[in-house]
């Protein structure tokens, strides 16, 4: 499964209300929750959290991929959130992040989580591409933007 046919409206939000990482991590797994993605959040959140706790998930120029593996899920999932405010996520160039792309994964299928990981890498290295995603104004831009990348 490419990561393009993950993105979808109900999966991303524009933009995202929290102002910390905690609360991103949290909103970003509510969103996949409340499209119906995933049934418990809780575990998703944790595996999340886990896994950021190791070492921040904050890349550089705004992005941040935070990621984790659990057996609440069967399948890949995705969320994305903008955040035009930034948001610190103790980034690796220190800038606050704007971009989030959560990621989650049964164990089951680590190949396509690391697939995904990078799929998104490459994605964002477009600085344009990413000015132009922090700039939608909701979540169908924000997904017409990425199909058409």
């Amino acid at each position: 499964m490419a990561l393009i046919d993950l993105v979808e409206e109900k999966i991303v939000r524009v933009p995202l209300a929290s102002a910390d990482k905690p609360h991103v991590l949290r909103e970003l797994v509510q969103t996949l929750h409340d499209a119906g993605e995933i049934e418990d959040s809780e575990a998703v959140l944790r595996a999340v959290a886990e896994r950021e706790a190791k070492f921040s998930t904050g890349l550089e120029g705004g992005v941040a991929v935070p990621h984790g593996r659990t057996h609440a899920v069967t399948a890949l999932k995705l969320a994305l959130g903008i955040a035009p405010h930034g948001v610190d996520f103790a980034s690796i160039d220190g800038d606050p992040s704007r971009l989030f792309f959560l990621v989650v994964a049964p164990p089951s299928q680590a190949g396509l989580h690391v697939e995904a990981l990078a799929a998104i890498v490459r994605l964002v290295r477009s600085k344009p591409f990413c000015q132009a995603l922090v700039a939608a104004q909701d979540a169908r831009e924000a997904v017409d933007l990425i199909r058409g990348a």
